[in-house]
């Protein structure tokens, strides 16, 4: 995927809309994508879990790849 506003961030933002991690998972960020889940599931239970959902969604969306 190219870097901070292509087509790929964009869909992988929207992933991590529906469901946090993802829009990481898709990006090939797999302890990203994991801890941004765990995080999201377990703090939903405390009402904090938008915090982590928003951080999942503009995380994907400003990822740049390295070397890339």
């Amino acid at each position: 995927m190219a870097g901070q506003g292509s087509g790929g961030n964009v869909l992988a933002a929207l992933c991590s809309f529906f469901i946090p991690g993802l829009g990481q998972l898709l990006q090939g960020r797999l302890l990203m994508a994991v801890v941004q889940f765990v995080l999201a599931t377990v703090l939903w239970f405390i009402l904090l879990g938008w915090a982590i959902h928003l951080w999942s969604v503009i995380d994907a969306a400003l990822f740049k790849p390295k070397g890339g």
